[in-house]
């Protein structure tokens, strides 16, 4: 097999299980682990993949754009089942925070059309928005700084108010998980503070996410496995993603 053969095969085992293990593929391809290592490390640098200790996961440019308006419309009927899941857990008389997530959105309008007496505190104006008309549903904005992008509130003054609740449930949105140091990411600093905040305020913390997010990450790590109760998702990961949260006992619902 010549070495552009090996490499676009290791590629569609990527693609097809989310991640792949150096011992594996060398068994596979019948040639040295050394062999393989270097195939990983030119496809990394073509930005195929992100290697890891002993394999490798796709690469973390995740297809999203940053600005909520833009990702509405993504991934739409798997928002919709993870929404869906989501609303089964919650209660009640119960307080729930949502993050800043189009996920989230649509719980907002599960929620909405429900006969839940609940307390929500979201730092959203689209979910505030949504969930206004609903007398059932008592609604709390954070405030705090302003991010047009994702028509919401993070930061420090954001986290800061958020500290002051004690929520029954928080539903966090996340960019994408880090299996080499079990952590959760996001684009950057401000929301993370903020998903942190309500992480730490949270009596069961699920973060909300489709399946594609299990084997891409951003830059900036807000919290790790151990941190929360589960993760809420259309799928089950597959490969090494689905061993590391098995084995750092995440659920995924």
């Amino acid at each position: 097999m010549f070495a552009e053969e090996r490499r676009n095969e290791i590629l569609s085992t990527l693609t097809r299980d989310g991640s792949v293990r150096v011992a594996a593929l060398s068994r596979t391809l019948g040639v040295t682990q050394d062999c393989i290592r270097k195939d990983l490390k030119i496809l990394e640098n073509d930005g195929k993949l992100k290697r890891t200790h002993g394999g490798a996961i796709l690469s973390t440019d995740y297809p999203l754009s940053r600005d909520v308006i833009d990702r509405k419309q993504v991934h739409l009927e798997q928002k919709r089942i993870i929404a869906a899941k989501a609303l089964e857990m919650i209660r009640d008389r119960e307080t729930i925070f949502l993050d800043v997530s189009t996920t989230n959105i649509l719980l907002a309008e599960l929620i909405a059309k429900s006969s839940r007496r609940i307390i929500v505190v979201s730092n959203m104006i689209d979910i505030l928005q949504i969930l206004a008309g609903n007398a059932n549903v008592t609604t709390i904005g954070t405030g705090g700084h302003m991010f047009p992008t994702i028509n919401g509130f993070m930061g420090i003054e954001t986290a800061n108010h958020i500290r002051e609740y004690s929520f029954d449930r928080a539903f966090i949105g996340c960019c994408g998980i880090d299996t080499t140091d079990c952590s959760l990411t996001t684009f950057g600093a401000e929301d993370g503070l903020t998903k942190a905040a309500a992480i730490a305020a949270g009596r069961h913390r699920y973060i909300v996410m489709e399946h594609e997010k299990f084997y891409y990450n951003e830059c900036y790590k807000f919290a790790h496995f151990d941190d929360i109760d589960g993760i809420i998702s259309d799928e089950n990961p597959k490969g090494d993603v689905r061993k590391a949260l098995e084995t750092e006992e995440v659920k995924v619902y």
